[in-house]
């Protein structure tokens, strides 16, 4: 193996971690369609509020919710295949988690409004998942080799 395809195939760190992040949301969205990891499964709705599946007994899924996850997971995958995408995976992310958050603070969690659903320990996970993802790819894109498209 060359030095060069080395270089060429050796992945940046923001590009590892938006493919962490990929695969825990993967992961995510497999485990909220299984039995007993998802509690009170046999009530798993589509959508709405009206299902009371949770993830880990925890977490309010749904069917949406668990499709949701693994879009999120197959767009962590691909878009980590350049440092750039990771980097807008990671920040875009941790921005669509902000306005998750303040969605799940602001909507009545027995409205029609609360469709996806989200609970309050979802509200809190979406503000963590916004700080971490955000500060990931800030804090990752800070090399300045990590922002080319290798």
């Amino acid at each position: 193996m060359t030095a060069s395809h080395t270089s060429a195939t050796t992945k940046r760190p923001i590009q590892l971690a938006a493919t962490a992040v990929g695969a825990v949301f993967l992961l995510v969205g497999v485990l909220g369609f299984v039995p007993g990891i998802t509690t009170n499964y046999d009530q798993l709705t589509f959508a709405g509020h009206h299902s009371e599946a949770a993830l880990l007994g925890v977490f309010a899924v749904s069917v949406l919710h668990n499709l949701v996850h693994l879009a999120f997971g197959i767009a962590g995958l691909a878009l980590a295949r350049t440092a750039g995408g990771a980097r807008s995976y990671l920040i875009g992310g941790g921005v669509v988690y902000l306005v998750l958050w303040i969605y799940g603070l602001v909507i009545d969690h027995d409205s029609a409004a609360n469709f996806v659903p989200v609970n309050t320990a979802d509200n809190w996970l979406h503000l963590g998942l916004a700080i971490g993802m955000f500060g990931l790819g800030l804090a990752l894109s800070r090399d300045r080799r990590s922002t080319s498209s290798y």
